[in-house]
Protein backbone atom coordinates (compact mmCIF):
# COMPACT_ATOMS: atom_id res chain seq x y z
CA UNK A 1 0.00 0.00 0.00
CA UNK A 2 1.17 3.29 -0.49
CA UNK A 3 2.52 5.09 2.07
CA UNK A 4 2.76 8.69 3.41
CA UNK A 5 5.99 8.96 5.09
CA UNK A 6 8.13 11.46 6.59
CA UNK A 7 10.07 13.80 4.37
CA UNK A 8 13.20 13.97 3.78
CA UNK A 9 15.59 17.41 4.22
CA UNK A 10 15.53 18.81 0.59
CA UNK A 11 18.32 21.32 1.26
CA UNK A 12 20.94 18.22 1.59
CA UNK A 13 21.72 17.58 -1.60
CA UNK A 14 25.61 16.64 -1.19
CA UNK A 15 26.13 12.90 -2.38
CA UNK A 16 28.43 12.28 1.08
CA UNK A 17 25.68 10.20 3.09
CA UNK A 18 25.89 10.91 7.08
CA UNK A 19 28.86 8.95 7.71
CA UNK A 20 28.82 7.60 11.42
CA UNK A 21 31.31 4.60 13.01
CA UNK A 22 30.28 1.57 11.50
CA UNK A 23 30.45 -0.32 14.92
CA UNK A 24 28.05 2.60 15.88
CA UNK A 25 25.33 2.17 13.23
CA UNK A 26 21.93 2.01 14.15
CA UNK A 27 20.25 0.31 10.82
CA UNK A 28 15.93 0.47 10.27
CA UNK A 29 14.35 -2.24 8.95
CA UNK A 30 14.41 -2.97 5.45
CA UNK A 31 11.71 -6.26 4.50
CA UNK A 32 13.25 -8.70 2.28
CA UNK A 33 12.04 -9.20 -0.71
CA UNK A 34 8.84 -11.57 -1.59
CA UNK A 35 9.79 -14.70 -2.58
CA UNK A 36 8.87 -15.65 -6.34
CA UNK A 37 5.37 -16.32 -5.96
CA UNK A 38 4.22 -13.82 -3.81
CA UNK A 39 2.53 -10.61 -4.00
CA UNK A 40 3.11 -6.73 -2.33
CA UNK A 41 2.04 -3.51 -2.53
CA UNK A 42 4.37 -0.77 -3.66
CA UNK A 43 5.06 2.06 -2.11
CA UNK A 44 7.19 5.01 -2.69
CA UNK A 45 10.97 4.81 -1.57
CA UNK A 46 14.22 6.60 -1.90
CA UNK A 47 17.46 4.82 -4.23
CA UNK A 48 19.02 1.27 -3.71
CA UNK A 49 20.84 -1.37 -5.30
CA UNK A 50 19.82 -5.22 -7.50
CA UNK A 51 19.98 -9.01 -6.86
CA UNK A 52 17.27 -11.81 -7.14
CA UNK A 53 14.39 -12.55 -5.41
CA UNK A 54 10.71 -11.80 -7.39
CA UNK A 55 7.37 -11.64 -7.04
CA UNK A 56 6.96 -8.15 -5.92
CA UNK A 57 8.04 -5.44 -4.33
CA UNK A 58 7.21 -2.66 -1.53
CA UNK A 59 7.94 1.08 -1.53
CA UNK A 60 10.28 2.75 0.57
CA UNK A 61 12.45 5.48 1.07
CA UNK A 62 14.87 8.52 -0.02
CA UNK A 63 17.82 8.17 -2.52
CA UNK A 64 20.95 6.44 -2.58
CA UNK A 65 22.96 6.93 0.63
CA UNK A 66 25.90 5.68 2.57
CA UNK A 67 27.05 4.81 5.98
CA UNK A 68 30.73 4.89 7.02
CA UNK A 69 33.14 5.93 9.30
CA UNK A 70 34.01 9.90 8.49
CA UNK A 71 31.05 12.59 9.03
CA UNK A 72 29.37 13.65 6.51
CA UNK A 73 25.96 15.44 5.52
CA UNK A 74 23.23 12.80 3.49
CA UNK A 75 20.69 10.91 6.11
CA UNK A 76 21.50 7.25 5.05
CA UNK A 77 18.87 5.08 3.98
CA UNK A 78 19.30 2.48 6.36
CA UNK A 79 19.21 -1.71 6.66
CA UNK A 80 17.70 -3.77 9.18
CA UNK A 81 20.29 -4.79 11.56
CA UNK A 82 20.32 -8.83 10.91
CA UNK A 83 21.13 -8.10 7.43
CA UNK A 84 23.75 -5.46 8.23
CA UNK A 85 25.59 -8.00 10.07
CA UNK A 86 25.41 -10.78 7.82
CA UNK A 87 26.92 -8.63 5.62
CA UNK A 88 29.73 -7.56 7.74
CA UNK A 89 30.46 -11.14 8.99
CA UNK A 90 30.62 -12.31 5.11
CA UNK A 91 32.78 -10.08 4.08
CA UNK A 92 35.45 -10.73 7.10
CA UNK A 93 34.94 -14.20 6.03
CA UNK A 94 35.61 -13.01 2.34
CA UNK A 95 38.55 -10.63 3.09
CA UNK A 96 39.63 -11.23 6.38
CA UNK A 97 38.68 -7.30 7.88
CA UNK A 98 36.26 -5.63 8.33
CA UNK A 99 34.58 -2.88 6.05
CA UNK A 100 34.87 0.65 6.62
CA UNK A 101 31.41 1.56 4.90
CA UNK A 102 28.08 0.36 3.33
CA UNK A 103 26.62 1.88 0.01
CA UNK A 104 22.63 1.47 -0.39
CA UNK A 105 20.81 2.30 -3.39
CA UNK A 106 17.41 1.16 -4.50
CA UNK A 107 15.74 0.26 -7.14
CA UNK A 108 12.67 1.84 -9.00
CA UNK A 109 9.05 0.70 -10.32
CA UNK A 110 7.49 3.37 -12.90
CA UNK A 111 3.75 3.68 -12.52
CA UNK A 112 3.81 5.16 -16.15
CA UNK A 113 5.81 7.22 -18.87
CA UNK A 114 7.34 3.99 -20.59
CA UNK A 115 10.63 4.35 -23.00
CA UNK A 116 10.18 8.03 -23.25
CA UNK A 117 13.02 8.86 -21.29
CA UNK A 118 15.80 8.50 -23.38
CA UNK A 119 13.04 10.52 -25.97
CA UNK A 120 13.54 13.47 -23.36
CA UNK A 121 10.01 13.49 -21.99
CA UNK A 122 9.02 13.19 -18.29
CA UNK A 123 8.57 9.93 -16.42
CA UNK A 124 7.14 9.14 -13.27
CA UNK A 125 8.15 6.38 -11.34
CA UNK A 126 8.93 5.95 -7.39
CA UNK A 127 11.67 4.13 -5.42
CA UNK A 128 10.67 0.97 -4.09
CA UNK A 129 12.59 -1.56 -0.71
CA UNK A 130 14.50 -3.65 -2.82
CA UNK A 131 17.91 -2.42 -2.87
CA UNK A 132 21.68 -3.12 -3.66
CA UNK A 133 23.36 -2.77 -0.75
CA UNK A 134 27.45 -2.48 -0.58
CA UNK A 135 30.10 -2.96 1.87
CA UNK A 136 33.31 -1.57 1.51
CA UNK A 137 37.03 -1.64 2.45
CA UNK A 138 39.31 0.81 0.99
CA UNK A 139 42.53 -0.77 -0.07
CA UNK A 140 46.27 0.20 -0.76
CA UNK A 141 46.47 -0.82 -4.01
CA UNK A 142 45.32 -0.66 -7.21
CA UNK A 143 42.57 -3.87 -7.16
CA UNK A 144 39.28 -3.94 -7.25
CA UNK A 145 38.30 -7.03 -5.63
CA UNK A 146 33.87 -7.27 -6.22
CA UNK A 147 32.14 -10.19 -4.38
CA UNK A 148 28.26 -11.09 -4.21
CA UNK A 149 26.76 -12.71 -1.69
CA UNK A 150 24.78 -14.50 -4.58
CA UNK A 151 27.10 -17.67 -5.27
CA UNK A 152 25.36 -17.60 -8.73
CA UNK A 153 27.63 -14.26 -9.23
CA UNK A 154 31.11 -15.48 -9.21
CA UNK A 155 34.11 -13.15 -8.00
CA UNK A 156 35.83 -10.60 -9.80
CA UNK A 157 38.85 -8.51 -9.63
CA UNK A 158 40.99 -5.94 -11.91
CA UNK A 159 43.18 -2.89 -11.25
CA UNK A 160 41.13 0.42 -11.35
CA UNK A 161 43.92 1.48 -13.92
CA UNK A 162 42.55 -1.14 -16.76
CA UNK A 163 38.72 -1.04 -16.62
CA UNK A 164 37.32 -3.25 -18.98
CA UNK A 165 33.83 -3.54 -19.91
CA UNK A 166 33.13 -6.71 -22.16
CA UNK A 167 29.38 -5.74 -23.98
CA UNK A 168 29.39 -8.80 -25.27
CA UNK A 169 28.42 -10.67 -21.95
CA UNK A 170 27.05 -8.46 -19.25
CA UNK A 171 27.69 -10.07 -16.16
CA UNK A 172 27.15 -8.07 -12.93
CA UNK A 173 30.43 -7.06 -12.13
CA UNK A 174 30.88 -4.92 -15.85
CA UNK A 175 28.27 -2.49 -14.02
CA UNK A 176 30.07 -1.91 -10.96
CA UNK A 177 32.68 -0.90 -13.81
CA UNK A 178 30.22 1.12 -15.52
CA UNK A 179 29.30 3.68 -11.90
CA UNK A 180 33.24 3.11 -11.08
CA UNK A 181 34.47 4.17 -14.74
CA UNK A 182 32.34 6.91 -14.59
CA UNK A 183 33.61 8.38 -11.52
CA UNK A 184 36.74 7.62 -12.67
CA UNK A 185 36.48 9.82 -15.94
CA UNK A 186 34.71 12.29 -14.16
CA UNK A 187 37.11 13.71 -12.19
CA UNK A 188 40.06 12.66 -13.87
CA UNK A 189 41.31 10.10 -11.21
CA UNK A 190 45.05 9.11 -12.31
CA UNK A 191 45.73 6.64 -8.80
CA UNK A 192 42.17 5.89 -8.30
CA UNK A 193 42.16 3.92 -4.98
CA UNK A 194 41.71 0.07 -4.77
CA UNK A 195 38.89 -1.59 -2.93
CA UNK A 196 37.33 -4.65 -1.16
CA UNK A 197 33.72 -5.07 -2.38
CA UNK A 198 30.63 -7.47 -0.94
CA UNK A 199 27.47 -7.12 -2.82
CA UNK A 200 24.43 -7.85 -1.55
CA UNK A 201 21.20 -7.30 -3.65
CA UNK A 202 17.10 -7.75 -3.10
CA UNK A 203 16.22 -6.66 -6.52
CA UNK A 204 14.74 -9.60 -8.88
CA UNK A 205 16.91 -9.45 -11.78
CA UNK A 206 16.43 -8.53 -15.06
CA UNK A 207 12.84 -7.47 -13.91
CA UNK A 208 12.07 -4.15 -14.94
CA UNK A 209 12.58 -3.28 -11.59
CA UNK A 210 16.21 -1.01 -12.09
CA UNK A 211 18.44 -3.60 -10.93
CA UNK A 212 21.43 -3.00 -12.97
CA UNK A 213 20.82 0.82 -12.82
CA UNK A 214 20.65 0.57 -9.36
CA UNK A 215 24.02 -1.49 -9.45
CA UNK A 216 25.88 1.37 -11.14
CA UNK A 217 24.55 3.99 -8.56
CA UNK A 218 25.89 2.04 -6.17
CA UNK A 219 29.11 1.65 -7.96
CA UNK A 220 29.33 5.74 -8.40
CA UNK A 221 28.63 6.27 -5.06
CA UNK A 222 31.43 3.59 -3.95
CA UNK A 223 33.76 4.90 -5.63
CA UNK A 224 32.77 8.37 -5.11
CA UNK A 225 33.80 7.55 -1.12
CA UNK A 226 36.54 5.29 -1.82
CA UNK A 227 38.45 8.39 -3.45
CA UNK A 228 37.07 11.10 -1.07
CA UNK A 229 35.35 13.00 -3.99
CA UNK A 230 31.89 14.40 -3.69
CA UNK A 231 29.05 15.44 -6.22
CA UNK A 232 25.27 16.56 -5.76
CA UNK A 233 22.98 14.02 -6.39
CA UNK A 234 22.08 15.31 -10.01
CA UNK A 235 25.94 15.55 -10.84
CA UNK A 236 25.82 11.79 -10.09
CA UNK A 237 22.46 10.92 -11.20
CA UNK A 238 23.79 12.39 -14.99
CA UNK A 239 27.25 10.85 -14.72
CA UNK A 240 25.22 7.33 -13.78
CA UNK A 241 23.39 7.80 -16.94
CA UNK A 242 26.01 8.25 -18.92
CA UNK A 243 28.31 5.56 -17.66
CA UNK A 244 25.66 2.78 -17.98
CA UNK A 245 26.10 3.16 -21.52
CA UNK A 246 29.31 1.51 -21.40
CA UNK A 247 27.69 -2.05 -21.28
CA UNK A 248 25.87 -1.21 -24.56
CA UNK A 249 22.53 0.07 -23.84
CA UNK A 250 21.25 3.52 -24.85
CA UNK A 251 19.04 4.03 -22.15
CA UNK A 252 17.48 7.41 -20.84
CA UNK A 253 17.90 9.23 -17.26
CA UNK A 254 14.87 7.35 -15.42
CA UNK A 255 16.77 4.77 -13.47
CA UNK A 256 19.66 6.63 -12.25
CA UNK A 257 17.99 9.93 -11.55
CA UNK A 258 15.02 8.14 -8.93
CA UNK A 259 18.18 6.05 -7.69
CA UNK A 260 19.23 9.60 -6.35
CA UNK A 261 16.14 11.68 -5.83
CA UNK A 262 13.59 9.87 -4.46
CA UNK A 263 11.93 10.41 -1.42
CA UNK A 264 10.05 8.85 1.37
CA UNK A 265 5.69 9.37 1.02
CA UNK A 266 5.72 10.67 -2.86
CA UNK A 267 6.75 9.61 -6.24
CA UNK A 268 8.68 11.87 -8.75
CA UNK A 269 8.16 13.34 -11.66
CA UNK A 270 11.15 13.24 -13.29
CA UNK A 271 12.44 15.45 -16.20
CA UNK A 272 14.78 16.01 -18.07
CA UNK A 273 17.33 18.85 -19.56
CA UNK A 274 17.63 20.33 -16.76
CA UNK A 275 16.85 16.96 -14.88
CA UNK A 276 14.52 18.13 -12.17
CA UNK A 277 12.39 15.81 -9.79
CA UNK A 278 8.88 17.27 -9.11
CA UNK A 279 6.70 15.51 -6.20
CA UNK A 280 3.72 13.74 -6.93
CA UNK A 281 1.47 12.68 -4.11
CA UNK A 282 -0.42 9.41 -5.16
CA UNK A 283 -4.42 9.09 -4.09
CA UNK A 284 -5.34 7.65 -0.71
CA UNK A 285 -7.55 4.71 -0.72
CA UNK A 286 -5.11 2.68 -3.32
CA UNK A 287 -2.13 0.84 -3.30
CA UNK A 288 -0.09 -0.14 -6.37
CA UNK A 289 0.62 -4.04 -6.47
CA UNK A 290 3.74 -5.09 -8.11
CA UNK A 291 3.69 -8.86 -9.80
CA UNK A 292 6.36 -10.57 -10.95
CA UNK A 293 6.17 -12.59 -14.78
CA UNK A 294 9.22 -14.45 -13.82
CA UNK A 295 10.16 -14.19 -17.25
CA UNK A 296 13.58 -12.22 -17.19
CA UNK A 297 14.88 -9.75 -19.91
CA UNK A 298 18.42 -8.29 -19.65
CA UNK A 299 18.54 -5.10 -21.68
CA UNK A 300 22.20 -5.58 -22.68
CA UNK A 301 21.76 -8.81 -23.89
CA UNK A 302 18.91 -8.15 -26.12
CA UNK A 303 18.14 -6.29 -29.26
CA UNK A 304 14.29 -4.69 -28.75
CA UNK A 305 15.41 -2.14 -26.04
CA UNK A 306 18.48 -0.81 -28.59
CA UNK A 307 15.73 -1.10 -31.44
CA UNK A 308 13.56 0.55 -30.01
CA UNK A 309 15.82 3.49 -28.84
CA UNK A 310 17.46 3.55 -32.58
CA UNK A 311 13.28 3.71 -34.10
CA UNK A 312 12.54 6.60 -32.38
CA UNK A 313 15.58 8.23 -33.12
CA UNK A 314 14.74 7.63 -37.38
CA UNK A 315 11.74 8.90 -35.90
CA UNK A 316 12.96 12.14 -35.27
CA UNK A 317 15.49 12.29 -38.24
CA UNK A 318 12.52 12.17 -40.93
CA UNK A 319 9.78 14.16 -38.73
CA UNK A 320 12.56 16.79 -38.74
CA UNK A 321 13.22 16.75 -42.23
CA UNK A 322 9.58 16.83 -43.23
CA UNK A 323 9.12 20.15 -41.38
CA UNK A 324 12.75 21.73 -43.02
CA UNK A 325 14.21 20.97 -39.56
CA UNK A 326 18.20 20.56 -39.56
CA UNK A 327 17.63 16.54 -39.01
CA UNK A 328 20.99 16.09 -38.90
CA UNK A 329 21.24 18.18 -35.23
CA UNK A 330 17.99 16.48 -33.68
CA UNK A 331 18.51 13.38 -31.68
CA UNK A 332 15.08 12.73 -29.50
CA UNK A 333 11.42 12.85 -30.55
CA UNK A 334 10.73 15.69 -27.71
CA UNK A 335 13.56 18.04 -29.69
CA UNK A 336 11.49 17.91 -32.96
CA UNK A 337 8.12 19.12 -30.61
CA UNK A 338 10.09 21.66 -29.00
CA UNK A 339 11.49 23.44 -32.03
CA UNK A 340 7.98 23.07 -33.76
CA UNK A 341 6.78 25.23 -30.90
CA UNK A 342 3.37 22.36 -31.10
CA UNK A 343 1.53 20.92 -28.32
CA UNK A 344 1.66 16.65 -28.25
CA UNK A 345 -1.52 16.40 -29.70
CA UNK A 346 0.03 18.13 -33.09
CA UNK A 347 2.84 15.97 -33.00
CA UNK A 348 0.70 12.83 -32.75
CA UNK A 349 -1.06 14.56 -35.67
CA UNK A 350 2.37 15.46 -37.48
CA UNK A 351 3.22 11.48 -37.02
CA UNK A 352 0.01 10.21 -38.79
CA UNK A 353 0.64 12.69 -41.73
CA UNK A 354 4.39 12.09 -42.00
CA UNK A 355 5.24 8.60 -41.24
CA UNK A 356 3.63 5.69 -42.47
CA UNK A 357 2.31 2.31 -40.34
CA UNK A 358 4.45 0.21 -42.53
CA UNK A 359 7.73 -0.95 -42.12
CA UNK A 360 10.66 1.21 -42.79
CA UNK A 361 13.64 -0.32 -45.25
CA UNK A 362 17.31 0.74 -44.39
CA UNK A 363 16.90 1.91 -48.16
CA UNK A 364 13.83 3.80 -47.78
CA UNK A 365 15.57 6.21 -44.83
CA UNK A 366 18.17 7.03 -46.78
CA UNK A 367 16.03 8.25 -49.70
CA UNK A 368 13.73 10.22 -47.05
CA UNK A 369 16.56 11.72 -45.68
CA UNK A 370 18.97 11.54 -48.66
CA UNK A 371 21.80 9.83 -47.75
CA UNK A 372 23.83 6.42 -48.37
CA UNK A 373 24.07 3.27 -46.54
CA UNK A 374 27.45 3.48 -45.20
CA UNK A 375 26.24 7.24 -43.79
CA UNK A 376 23.32 5.67 -42.07
CA UNK A 377 25.16 3.08 -40.66
CA UNK A 378 28.14 5.52 -39.27
CA UNK A 379 26.47 8.46 -38.53
CA UNK A 380 22.80 7.10 -37.29
CA UNK A 381 23.14 3.82 -36.44
CA UNK A 382 24.44 2.68 -33.09
CA UNK A 383 26.77 -0.45 -33.36
CA UNK A 384 24.46 -2.86 -32.00
CA UNK A 385 21.55 -1.94 -34.89
CA UNK A 386 23.81 -1.87 -37.22
CA UNK A 387 22.26 -5.21 -39.23
CA UNK A 388 18.84 -4.53 -38.69
CA UNK A 389 17.35 -4.09 -42.17
CA UNK A 390 13.59 -2.92 -41.37
CA UNK A 391 12.55 -0.14 -38.24
CA UNK A 392 8.83 0.39 -37.69
CA UNK A 393 8.83 4.15 -36.84
CA UNK A 394 5.17 5.64 -36.89
CA UNK A 395 3.77 2.99 -34.25
CA UNK A 396 7.21 3.76 -31.53
CA UNK A 397 6.60 7.88 -32.30
CA UNK A 398 2.96 7.49 -32.01
CA UNK A 399 3.51 5.80 -28.29
CA UNK A 400 6.00 8.04 -27.27
CA UNK A 401 3.85 11.42 -28.03
CA UNK A 402 0.45 9.75 -26.53
CA UNK A 403 2.59 8.42 -23.46
CA UNK A 404 3.97 11.52 -22.96
CA UNK A 405 0.34 12.97 -22.65
CA UNK A 406 -0.57 10.37 -20.08
CA UNK A 407 2.56 11.12 -17.88
CA UNK A 408 1.58 15.03 -17.75
CA UNK A 409 -2.32 13.58 -17.67
CA UNK A 410 -1.80 11.75 -14.61
CA UNK A 411 0.45 14.04 -12.66
CA UNK A 412 -2.29 16.92 -13.34
CA UNK A 413 -5.12 13.76 -11.78
CA UNK A 414 -2.80 13.95 -9.18
CA UNK A 415 -2.73 17.29 -8.26
CA UNK A 416 -6.25 18.29 -8.53
CA UNK A 417 -7.56 15.42 -7.32
CA UNK A 418 -10.78 14.61 -8.04
CA UNK A 419 -13.42 12.56 -6.58
CA UNK A 420 -12.77 10.11 -9.36
CA UNK A 421 -9.04 10.05 -9.29
CA UNK A 422 -8.32 6.45 -9.22
CA UNK A 423 -10.93 5.43 -11.89
CA UNK A 424 -8.96 8.47 -13.78
CA UNK A 425 -5.58 6.74 -13.14
CA UNK A 426 -6.13 3.46 -13.53
CA UNK A 427 -7.60 4.18 -16.78
CA UNK A 428 -4.28 6.32 -17.75
CA UNK A 429 -1.90 3.17 -16.80
CA UNK A 430 -4.25 0.79 -18.87
CA UNK A 431 -3.96 3.28 -21.88
CA UNK A 432 -0.50 2.70 -21.63
CA UNK A 433 -0.19 -0.91 -21.39
CA UNK A 434 -2.13 -0.93 -24.63
CA UNK A 435 0.36 1.12 -26.45
CA UNK A 436 3.34 -0.52 -24.96
CA UNK A 437 2.37 -3.91 -26.37
CA UNK A 438 0.65 -2.70 -29.72
CA UNK A 439 2.36 0.39 -30.46
CA UNK A 440 5.88 0.11 -28.94
CA UNK A 441 5.73 -4.10 -28.89
CA UNK A 442 7.54 -4.49 -25.61
CA UNK A 443 5.08 -6.93 -23.65
CA UNK A 444 5.48 -10.93 -23.98
CA UNK A 445 2.81 -13.61 -23.31
CA UNK A 446 3.22 -14.00 -19.89
CA UNK A 447 2.61 -9.84 -18.65
CA UNK A 448 -0.37 -10.01 -21.13
CA UNK A 449 -1.72 -12.98 -18.83
CA UNK A 450 -0.75 -10.91 -16.22
CA UNK A 451 -2.13 -8.00 -16.75
CA UNK A 452 -5.50 -9.60 -17.55
CA UNK A 453 -5.71 -11.01 -14.53
CA UNK A 454 -4.75 -8.48 -12.59
CA UNK A 455 -7.25 -6.49 -13.87
CA UNK A 456 -10.15 -9.63 -13.56
CA UNK A 457 -9.47 -9.56 -10.08
CA UNK A 458 -10.05 -5.69 -9.11
CA UNK A 459 -7.27 -3.47 -10.54
CA UNK A 460 -8.62 -0.24 -11.96
CA UNK A 461 -5.36 0.19 -14.06
CA UNK A 462 -2.49 -2.10 -14.61
CA UNK A 463 0.54 -2.29 -17.12
CA UNK A 464 4.07 -3.28 -17.60
CA UNK A 465 6.85 -1.61 -15.95
CA UNK A 466 10.57 -0.95 -17.18
CA UNK A 467 11.54 -1.94 -20.19
CA UNK A 468 8.89 -5.14 -20.81
CA UNK A 469 9.05 -7.72 -22.66
CA UNK A 470 9.00 -9.68 -19.31
CA UNK A 471 9.97 -8.27 -15.64
CA UNK A 472 6.93 -7.06 -13.64
CA UNK A 473 3.81 -5.92 -13.89
CA UNK A 474 2.56 -2.39 -11.40
CA UNK A 475 -1.30 -2.54 -10.96
CA UNK A 476 -3.62 0.17 -9.25
CA UNK A 477 -5.99 -1.43 -6.84
CA UNK A 478 -8.63 -0.20 -4.18
CA UNK A 479 -7.52 -0.84 -0.56
CA UNK A 480 -10.63 -2.17 0.45
CA UNK A 481 -10.08 -4.89 -2.56
CA UNK A 482 -6.21 -5.66 -2.20
CA UNK A 483 -6.65 -8.50 -0.13
CA UNK A 484 -8.79 -10.54 -2.46
CA UNK A 485 -6.58 -8.99 -5.32
CA UNK A 486 -3.43 -10.64 -3.38
CA UNK A 487 -4.79 -13.69 -2.53
CA UNK A 488 -6.64 -14.27 -6.44
CA UNK A 489 -3.34 -13.26 -8.57
CA UNK A 490 -1.70 -15.60 -7.14
CA UNK A 491 -3.83 -18.38 -6.99
CA UNK A 492 -4.51 -17.73 -10.78
CA UNK A 493 -0.51 -16.79 -12.03
CA UNK A 494 1.41 -18.67 -9.31
CA UNK A 495 0.17 -21.27 -7.52
CA UNK A 496 -0.36 -23.77 -10.32
CA UNK A 497 3.39 -23.17 -11.52
CA UNK A 498 6.46 -24.69 -9.87
CA UNK A 499 9.01 -22.56 -11.20
CA UNK A 500 7.17 -19.64 -10.49
CA UNK A 501 6.54 -20.53 -6.37
CA UNK A 502 10.23 -22.18 -5.84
Amino acid sequence: MYRRGRGRDRDQDRSRSRAREEEEEEEEAVPAAPPPGRLVPARPVTASPPKPPPASSRGRRGGAAMAGDAPSSLPVQLVEQPRLLKLKESFIAKFGSAPKFYVRAPGRVNLIGEHIDYCGYAVLPMAIEQDILIAVEPVNNDVVQLANTNSLYLDFSTSVNDIQINKTKPQWHNYFLCGLKGIQEHFGLNNPTGMNCLLDGTIPPSSGLSSSSALVCCAGLVTLRANGKTLSKVELAEICTKSERYIGTEGGGMDQSISFLAEEGTAKLIEFSPLRATDVRLPSGAAFVIANSCVEMNKAATSHYNIRVMECRLATKLLSKSKGLDWKKMLRLQDVQAKLGVSLEEMLTIVEEVLHPEPYSTEEICKCLGISLEDLRSQILSQNTQDVSTFKLHQRAKHVYSEAARVLEFKKICNEAPANAIQLLGELMNQSYISCREMYECSCPELDRLVDICLQFGAVGSRLTGAGWGGCTVSMVPTDKLNTFLKNVKKAYYQNDVQRIL
